[in-house]
């Protein structure tokens, strides 16, 4: 029996997908290249914006606002096409993912800040950090928040979350990035 999920439309939903068992779904730079592939796509049908994205080699996070279509829609669709494409690309057969996406609901401008923060930390909080600067982090959206010239993917929103800063934080990108490096808080995944 399939549980339905309340949904909010005017709400950001932190989302975490996790590989089956947890291992690896995402074990090479084209693995990387082909969510976001997914992400695109879906996009282009079913728009969305996103404050912030990060790509492990066995899960991924995604901080998302569905703009009309109901977030359950937009994760099917983005899950199904990376899936049909790792199964062709290693000959798997069977699921890889452990179950249905996680989805928690972002409630206060505090939690966007926070939840934000500890996606895009994931790849120095892990037991051995995967790089020293999280701007070099390739499968983040934190290097174009670091590199605002950068070109970012379509459904990337860079302008909120500065804005949502504390003072007398400085409402800037950069003070962004900053506070994401000196901020670690527990989100609902870390007490689990």
């Amino acid at each position: 029996m399939t549980r339905r999920r309340n949904f909010n439309p005017h709400s950001y939903y932190h989302v975490i997908m996790r590989g089956n068992n947890r291992e690896a779904i995402f074990k090479s730079h084209e693995d990387m290249v082909e969510l976001m592939r997914a992400l695109l796509h879906v996009y282009d049908r079913y728009p969305f914006t996103v404050l912030a994205y990060c790509f492990m080699s066995n899960h991924y996070h995604i901080l998302i606002k569905p703009t009309k279509d109901q977030l359950s829609k937009i994760m099917a669709l983005i899950n199904r096409r990376y899936s049909d494409s790792y199964s062709k690309r290693y000959n798997h057969v069977g699921r890889i993912y452990q179950k249905r996406y996680f989805a928690k609901e972002v409630r206060s401008r505090k939690g966007l800040l926070v939840v934000s923060s500890y996606i895009h930390r994931n790849p120095i909080d892990t037991k051995k950090p995967m790089v020293d600067r999280l701007e070099t982090y390739p499968y983040s959206s934190y290097p174009f928040y670091f590199h605002e010239i950068k070109e970012s993917p379509r459904f990337l929103d860079r302008n909120l979350l500065k804005d949502l800063l504390p003072p007398p934080m400085e409402k800037t990108n950069q003070a962004y990035c900053q506070y994401c490096l000196e901020s670690r808080e527990l989100v609902e995944e870390d007490i689990k």
